[in-house]
């Protein structure tokens, strides 16, 4: 594993000036931003990841833990991510901190307004960690962190219009245009996954009925195929794989089971793919990028969903024929997108320090006084 002393950076992208706006910055100026290392936070419903990475995208060192009980206060979210980074900073000289959070993220990128898998609601994440870490934050969406990434260092490079999708549980999403995220007035475009494609259909988590990932995502996928294990000789397969136990299906097992043959798995896959790009050529209708990112758990079943995603994607495309086409790839960057487009967001608004040592500890220090502070607290209020 390399570490931060083998690490070296070009004089002349020292020198770079510092522009005026984080938007300007991201359009214009991520390769003069300082070639720091950086700290990467992803945050989902499972996990927190953190990790530290380098101006060229590799990670030089990656740390994991669940994510505290969604019951429990944002305090308890926000003390696992300073614990990452103080462990972190032990071992490499941090220069800013990125957040990609699973959620609707303003357009200051300061609060996080919804969170479905944790209880933020309007919750000041980057002004907090920011007065508790002395360093710089930077907090986003998570599929925009991820598609960030796959820009940079991986399947949209050299790409002037690119849309990510990102299928997990639900479906994210996010755009680029020229270089820079397109965040909408309010900060949460990018989430395709509530369009509606069947009116009336399938009732979503977000209230409405027939959003896209009923029908496109991971728990789309498990959901079929339960009901068809329940009640469907077909699916003998993997009744086979569970012993019986339908709530074991899972999207690995199904991708598994469909590389290995399964003719029940590779239909249920080919569904999924073909919602996909009946989703994706309406965004292509409205957007007209020329490169869509699938990314996510889901897209690890490759061109078992991915094949069956173009050809429906074609089939469905307006003006087909008579246009140019978008390229329809995998993600490159696996689960590590969110956080290494984190990481890379984050070097620009990071600052350049010469005291490292001194800046580690007036960190510990600001930590042990915010602890002894909340302690205080709890026992006055006892």
């Amino acid at each position: 594993m390399s570490t931060y002393r083998d690490f070296t950076a070009p004089i002349g992208s020292r020198r770079a000036t510092v522009l005026r706006t984080v938007g300007t910055r991201e359009r214009r100026s991520h390769l003069s931003a300082p070639r720091v290392p950086t700290v990467g936070i992803d945050i989902g419903g499972t996990k927190v990841m953190a990790g530290v990475v380098d101006a060229d995208g590799n990670i030089l060192e990656k740390l994991r833990t669940e994510t505290p009980d969604k019951s429990k206060s944002p305090k308890v979210v926000e003390d696992t991510i300073c614990e990452l980074v103080l462990d972190l900073s032990d071992r490499h000289d941090v220069h800013a901190v990125g957040i990609g959070a699973a959620g609707w993220v303003d357009a200051d990128r300061n609060r996080v307004l919804f969170a479905p898998h944790l209880s933020w609601r309007n919750e000041p994440l980057r002004d907090r960690l920011a007065g508790r870490l002395a360093v710089p934050v930077l907090v986003d969406n998570d599929a925009n962190s991820a598609a960030w990434a796959e820009w940079r260092f991986g399947a949209g490079r050299g790409e002037d219009n690119l849309v990510m999708i990102t299928l997990g549980t639900g479906i994210g999403g996010a755009i680029l245009e020229d270089g820079q995220v397109k965040r909408g007035k309010y900060g949460v475009a990018g989430e395709f996954g509530h369009m509606q494609v069947v009116p009336g259909g399938h009732r979503c988590p977000c209230g409405n009925r027939g959003c896209w990932e009923q029908y496109s995502s991971g728990n789309a996928l498990v959901r079929e195929a339960r009901e068809l294990a329940a009640d469907s000789p077909v699916a003998y397969g993997i009744i086979e794989h569970v012993k019986g136990n339908i709530g074991d299906i899972s999207g690995p097992m199904i991708t598994e089971l469909a590389r290995e043959g399964d003719a029940m798995c590779i239909e249920l896959l080919q569904d999924i793919g073909q919602w996909l790009g009946v989703g994706i050529a309406n965004l292509a209708a409205a957007l007209d990028p020329s490169c869509f990112v699938i990314g996510g758990g889901v897209s690890a079943a490759d061109d078992l969903l991915i094949g069956p995603a173009r050809d429906a994607f074609k089939r469905h495309l307006t003006g087909r024929g008579y246009r140019p086409e978008a390229r329809v790839v995998r993600a490159q960057l696996g689960p590590e997108a969110g956080m290494v487009g984190a990481a890379d967001l984050a070097r620009l608004v990071a600052r350049r320090f010469r005291r490292a040592k001194r800046r580690r500890v007036e960190r510990y220090e600001r930590f042990e006084r915010f602890t002894q502070a909340a302690r205080k607290a709890t026992s006055e209020s006892l």
